[in-house]
């Protein structure tokens, strides 16, 4: 696979996760492969564009400040958080 299709996965992904929260156990059930040729979930994680925090007993995924450039540079239609919402990550 060429990076342009694990880079338009990874939109695909930061895309879902800009809809609403969802927990890591959501997140590896829908997006973890075991293709060496799909590393969308972990190319996310590596380049610093989905993080984990814990809330309430669980572990959630969201995007980061730089997953959220990321989106606006290709597709220019989601909004990051502000810093004083909660899915603000620094």
């Amino acid at each position: 696979m060429s990076d342009a299709v694990v880079d338009e996965l990874t939109l695909d992904l930061l895309e879902w996760l800009a809809t609403r929260e969802r927990t890591y156990q959501e997140v590896i059930d829908v997006w973890r492969t075991s293709c060496p040729r799909l590393p969308v979930w972990e190319d996310s994680k590596d380049r610093g564009f989905v993080a984990l925090e814990s809330f309430n007993g669980r572990e959630i995924v969201r995007i980061t400040p730089s997953g959220f450039a990321f989106l606006q540079q290709r597709k220019l239609h989601i909004d990051p958080p502000s810093p004083g919402s909660p899915d603000f990550i620094l």
